[in-house]
Formats: structure tokens, C-alpha cells, sequence
């Protein structure tokens, strides 16, 4: 447990320690510098749930290699990039916010946090390896993306990813490349900023404290906090609230009472993962590669296999296995979380999305309850000399995915990130899964918008936002701003030594 530091009825509570939590509170305070803040952490350790390397894949999302990120559209097979590139550019935001923390001490460890890994994409067969060029031609026409590389040569190829080749036969193969991908720690961002934030003034940060109930009153909010620790309760206020609780964000927006959380409900997804630490194969590949979704998997499962460097140690990643859960959080939660969640008005959209879903639910079944043998196949889609004996299977983090009404219909499954905040603009939270992470930065851009507009005329908060995320307020997907998004990203590079 971290020492206890905390802070009386403060202008913002933070629940949760993870990377959407810690970059809104340094963002807060770096806006304005008197702004009092506290944070609550339920888990022993600082950002061990969605944010724990292990949980996550690490990956850098900026649509260089996610395939699902560009989906087929028409008879012609024309691909639609339009994801990608905003994408592209709210990474960017988070580069620039890491670089800035860099540079301002509050990162102190930029190589704990984040790596250049190259980001390819891989097909195999003929409409996958159809579908890559068609995807590729496409991208490499936007500035974003102008130094991809496209090749279908093996001996390339094997100079990009030899574990690809060992073992193939010789269906069509394809890769796509682009150099300046990254593997990114956000556990370490996370708990490095929280660090930081909690040495600042009339802020604070605890752990073992689960916030239970939420109640809002005329100026804000009343919090009403466990000590997991001491076993004692006790009550805090503040004018605005952030639920960034992972999983746990669910029950907390349901007894919060607001209009916005009625009808609302949760459909978790755990994960498992493959890895190896074999000196051999890790020192063969160096690279993260996705691939194509398989069948009824959500896109949040479909497969790569990837370089990760967590505490300073290299490793490969295979995965990610979906599998069934009734818990909302991996350490943390309960087998009666999913049920706990039932509500009169979300009842009849958990019920559709067992009915309209049901080859998800058939597919996420399967997965877990599937043998090693069985994971070995797909990961040998990817590596077909891939040996049982070079990979052991570990839990992934859990996403809950939002279930709501949506254009009078219910049952809706939301794959992707979706930010709640009520009507009063005193509250938000998070749900959801990739890439939430990666672009946490324009993720609190949309919150400081929308929550703290006020603060946003001020011209001294306005500066010190331009000063972190210099682009914040600029479309760098315009074609005139090439030079601009070359030049700024040149300067994020080196301030966080990745080049």
C-alpha cells in the first residue's frame, strides 16, 4: 500500500489508476496548477488491471498494422482507411503529452515506458494477400502512412520476420512494414505520472480504497470510500468526478443515478495470451504483426504476435485468446459481477445481446475452453515450426464492452472506447477496450471540452494545453499539414529518446 496522502474535499476524485485516470490528472494539473485532486485505487499496486503490461498488448495503436481498422467496402474491393488515419492522429496526441512528461520530469524513465518496435501487417492466401495490397496502396497516398513498405518478396520478408518463413509452404505471403511503430508500457506511464502527481501540491493518491456509491449533490459530488486496508468507510466530496475503473466503471455509473447510465450494461471479455521468453525466438523476431480476424471474433481478438519489452526484459506475445467471463476485472473481480449488473431497464439488452450475438457468445466459449493444441494451430498460422515447449498460456486484462439503446434498438454490442459523462458535465467515465490506451490523450481532450470548458477561454490554461499537446486543436490529416505532423513528431521522438 502506498502511504497514505490524501486530500479533503478536492476539486477532482479520480477513481482508478490507470493510464486515462493518470493522464487526466497531470493534465489537469499542468492546465492549472491550484486545481486539488485525489485519486483511489482499489488494488494493492497502482495501475495493475486494463494497464498492467501483461494485460494489454502494448501495442502502440496508431493504424499502421491493425487490419481491422480498415475494412473492405464495395464489389471493387476498395479499402476504407478513414479509421486508420484518426487513429493515427490521436496517437500523435499521446506522443506528444508522453514527450512534454518527458521532458518535464514527469516521465523519468522513458525506455521502461516506451520502445520503437517496426508495426507489420501479415497475409496469407490469395484474397488476404489481395486485400493487404489493396490496403496498401490506399494508405501509402496519406502522409501518415507514406513510408510503409509492401512486399510479397520471401527474402524480404525473412529479413522483416524470419519465425514467419520457418516452416510455410508456399501460399501466397504478404507484409506490409512501417518502421516507427511502438511498444508502449502504459503501466509504467501510468504509475510514473500518478507518482509525479502525488508529490505535487494539494493533490493525493491511495491505494486499497474502493470507492462504493456515488451521490450527487447541488455543487458536485459525495463519495463514499472503503479502506480495504483498516476496514473503516469514510465520505469525500468533490466538483467533478472521473470513473476510470476498468471494469469496475460499470457498477459505479449504475448507482451513480444519472439519466445517461439508465438502460446501460456491461458484456465482459477476458483474454488469455501466449508467450515466450526462449533467447532463440526472441531474438529472431522483432516486431509486432498482426494479422487477420478469424470468423465471429471481435476485433479486439484478432491475432498478432509481438515483441514486448517490459521492465527492461524482451518477450513474445501470442494472442489474444477470447474467452467467456462473468467478471468484471482480473484481480479485482467478482463471478457475480455480470449478474450483480442486471438492472429492470438493462435487462431486455443483455437478453437481446445472448440472442443477436449468439456466435460472439458460441465463439468466446470456445476459446476459453479450447486445449494448447488447439491455441498452437492459430499461433502456427503465424509461426508454423512454432514447439509447445517455447510457450506458456497467461490471463489477459477484461474488457467490458458497453450494451446500450441506440437508435431505438437494444442490445448493441460497442467493441472500441466509449466515454460516458452526464448532463451536468460533473462526471465521466470510461468503458470499453482498444485503443483506449494508446490514444488516452484525446481521450481527455474530449473531456476537458466538454467538462472544463470554462477553463479552456482562460488564455494561461489555454497556453499551458498547447505547450503539452501542441496539436490538440489542428487537423494534421490535412494534406498542407504534412510538414507540420513531420516536424512535431521529429520533436516527440527525441524528447521521449526513440530516435
Amino acid at each position: 500500500m502506498i502511504k497514505d496522502q490524501h486530500i479533503k474535499d478536492p476539486d477532482v476524485i479520480l477513481i482508478g489508476s490507470g493510464i486515462i485516470s493518470a493522464t487526466l490528472g497531470v493534465v489537469l494539473k499542468q492546465l492549472d496548477p491550484s486545481i486539488t485532486i485525489q485519486l483511489y485505487e482499489a488494488s494493492e499496486h497502482l495501475s495493475s488491471e486494463a494497464s498492467n503490461a501483461w494485460h494489454n498488448a502494448g501495442t502502440g495503436h496508431a493504424g499502421l498494422c491493425e487490419l481491422s481498422y480498415t475494412p473492405n467496402y464495395g464489389e471493387d474491393g476498395d479499402v476504407d482507411v478513414s479509421k486508420a488515419i484518426e487513429i493515427f492522429q490521436q496517437f500523435e496526441h499521446s506522443l506528444q503529452l508522453w514527450a512534454y512528461a518527458a521532458t518535464k520530469g514527469i516521465i523519468k524513465n522513458t525506455k521502461n515506458c516506451i520502445n520503437l518496435i517496426p508495426h507489420l501487417s501479415l497475409a496469407y492466401g490469395q484474397e488476404q494477400v489481395d486485400f493487404l495490397s489493396s490496403r496498401y496502396r490506399k494508405m501509402s497516398q496519406h502522409h501518415f502512412f507514406k513510408d510503409m513498405e509492401f512486399t510479397q518478396d520471401r527474402d524480404t520478408i525473412r529479413q522483416w520476420a524470419p519465425l514467419i518463413l520457418e516452416g510455410r509452404g508456399q501460399e501466397p505471403v504478404a507484409m506490409t512494414r512501417v518502421s516507427q511503430g511502438t511498444d508502449v508500457n502504459f503501466g509504467a506511464i501510468a504509475s510514473q505520472m500518478i507518482e509525479w502527481l502525488r508529490e505535487q501540491e494539494g493533490c493525493g493518491s491511495v491505494t486499497q480504497h474502493r470507492v462504493t456509491n456515488l451521490s450527487e449533490m447541488d455543487d458536485g459530488w459525495k463519495v463514499e470510500i472503503s479502506n480495504l486496508y483498516e476496514g473503516t468507510k469514510f465520505t469525500n466530496t468533490a466538483a467533478f468526478v472521473f470513473i476510470g475503473a476498468g471494469g469496475g466503471s460499470l457498477p459505479l455509473l449504475q448507482n451513480s443515478g444519472i439519466d445517461e447510465a439508465k438502460g446501460l450494461g456491461g458484456f465482459p471479455i477476458g483474454g488469455q495470451w501466449l508467450v515466450s521468453k526462449n533467447p532463440k525466438l526472441v531474438n529472431q523476431h522483432t516486431a509486432k504483426i498482426y494479422g487477420m480476424s478469424p470468423g465471429a471474433a471481435p476485433t479486439m481478438a484478432v491475432p498478432h504476435l509481438d515483441t514486448r519489452i517490459i521492465d527492461g526484459e524482451k518477450s513474445l506475445l501470442f494472442g489474444p485468446y477470447a474467452a467467456w467471463t462473468t467478471k468484471f476485472l482480473h484481480a479485482q473481480g467478482s463471478y457475480f459481477d455480470l449478474p450483480n449488473s442486471i438492472r429492470s431497464d438493462n435487462i431486455i439488452s443483455l437478453i437481446k445481446v445472448g440472442i443477436q450475438n449468439f456466435p460472439l457468445v458460441r465463439y468466446l466459449i470456445q476459446q476459453g475452453s479450447q486445449s494448447m493444441n488447439t491455441r498452437l494451430k492459430e499461433l502456427k498460422n503465424f509461426y508454423p515450426d512454432a514447439c509447445h515447449k517455447d510457450w506458456q498460456l497467461i490471463d489477459a486484462g477484461i474488457r467490458v464492452q458497453a450494451i446500450k439503446k441506440e437508435d431505438g434498438d437494444a442490445g448493441i454490442v460497442h467493441f472500441g472506447t466509449e466515454v460516458i459523462t452526464n448532463s451536468n458535465k460533473n462526471l465521466s467515465a470510461l468503458l470499453g477496450a482498444s485503443p483506449g490506451a494508446s490514444v488516452s490523450t484525446s481521450i481527455i481532450i474530449d473531456i476537458l471540452k466538454e467538462c472544463f470548458a470554462e477553463k479552456l477561454k482562460n488564455a494561461h490554461c489555454k497556453e499551458n494545453l498547447l505547450k503539452m499537446i501542441p496539436t490538440y486543436n489542428e487537423d494534421l490529416s490535412m494534406p498542407h499539414m504534412a510538414e507540420r505532423q513531420l516536424q512535431i513528431n521529429k520533436q516527440s521522438m527525441r524528447s521521449l529518446n526513440l530516435v
